[in-house]
């Protein structure tokens, strides 16, 4: 009976992180979080507490910082034997608790502590942060480490894992510029339209002042796009098919979002976009095919780096650009401000 009313007060003890004294232990080094994976397009993956050197582990309660918007907990395990409390989260707080049961010994040796295995919300990168570990010895001696370790995790899309603008996707992503058509799928190769992509370009510049008057017919009040086609207006990266046409829902050529690019560009600059005008000669083999309003910001574009022939002989001005392509495009125009 002794035992068993010993055993309880200890998981309230690390129920309610109340601890009889703390010692501050040196060597930080003695406990490590490793990864199952930093990138998968798989949604779960798991983080394990792992010790080394231990010398009479009986009881732990684990902390750690996460984003409950793109992570969440699905489960904590551990091959100790005894009594775990489930997970508890409070905000971006995770805590874990474990304790043996009964007159034993504690752990010993080097060993994994617990694994916990969280699930992606969404696409993107982000991080799980060890903070704090409470350990008790057989005798309630406690000890208090701060790993202050960190693992991190990218969810990717299913969709682009072999796909040569991977990387500039996901960064775009994890800024929250680009988003996928759902949890799963990018779908790289569609089209982006004119709407599209200028929204991509207000975020990416955090363009702000757009309460002007709107002097396309074809942007109706309400549309999802009316703000972002203000905002880009007014900052002089967008213009119309005609004084009043837009186009909002017509795929971009990549003559277009080439010309957009070189106002953004110059936006971002802050100067006058004749001072970044560049030389219009070009060498693909369907030169001839580009409007003679973008020969000035192709030459810009593919000079500066801000864009790249679709082949090595071609541009495909008039071809609609794509969902990736608009990703790989706006990366370089962050890099280059």
């Amino acid at each position: 009976m002794r035992r068993k009313r010993f055993t309880f007060a200890l998981i309230c003890t690390l129920c309610s992180s109340m601890w009889l004294s703390t010692v501050h232990a040196e060597k930080v080094s003695d406990f490590e979080m490793q990864t199952s994976a930093t990138e998968s397009a798989n949604s779960t993956f798991t983080v394990t507490l792992k010790g080394k050197d231990i010398q009479d582990l009986y009881a732990y309660e684990a902390k750690f910082n996460f984003d409950p918007k793109v992570l969440e907990i699905v489960k904590a395990e551990t091959k100790i034997k005894g009594f775990s409390v489930s997970p508890i989260v409070k905000n971006n707080e995770i805590t874990i608790a474990h304790t043996k049961i009964g007159n034993v010994n504690g752990e010993k040796g080097n060993l994994d502590i617990a694994t916990i295995t969280f699930k992606a919300k969404r696409a993107g990168t982000t991080a799980v942060k060890w903070t704090a570990l409470k350990v008790l010895d057989r005798n309630l001696k406690d000890q208090e480490f701060t790993p202050n370790q960190s693992s991190t995790f990218t969810k990717i899309f299913s969709d682009i894992v072999s796909h040569w603008a991977k990387q500039d996707i996901m960064e775009m992503v994890t800024k929250g510029i680009v988003e996928g058509m759902d949890a799963d799928s990018f779908a790289p190769n569609n089209n982006i339209t004119r709407a599209q992509f200028a929204a991509l370009i207000a975020r990416a510049l955090d363009l702000t002042e757009g309460s002007g008057s709107n002097p396309f017919t074809d942007v109706k009040s309400g549309v999802w796009y009316e703000d972002t086609v203000k905002k880009a207006y007014a900052a002089g990266i967008i213009s119309g098919l005609s004084k009043t046409k837009f186009a909002p829902e017509k795929s971009i050529t990549r003559e277009e979002m080439t010309t957009m690019l070189m106002r953004a560009k110059a936006y971002a600059s802050g100067v006058k976009i004749d001072s970044i005008a560049s030389d219009s000669t070009t060498t693909f083999k369907d030169d001839s095919k580009i409007s003679p309003w973008a020969k000035a910001s192709v030459g810009f574009a593919l000079k500066s780096g801000l864009m790249k022939g679709r082949t090595q002989t071609t541009f495909a001005p008039k071809e609609s650009a794509t969902r990736a392509e608009s990703a790989a495009v706006i990366k370089r125009l962050l890099n280059s401000k």
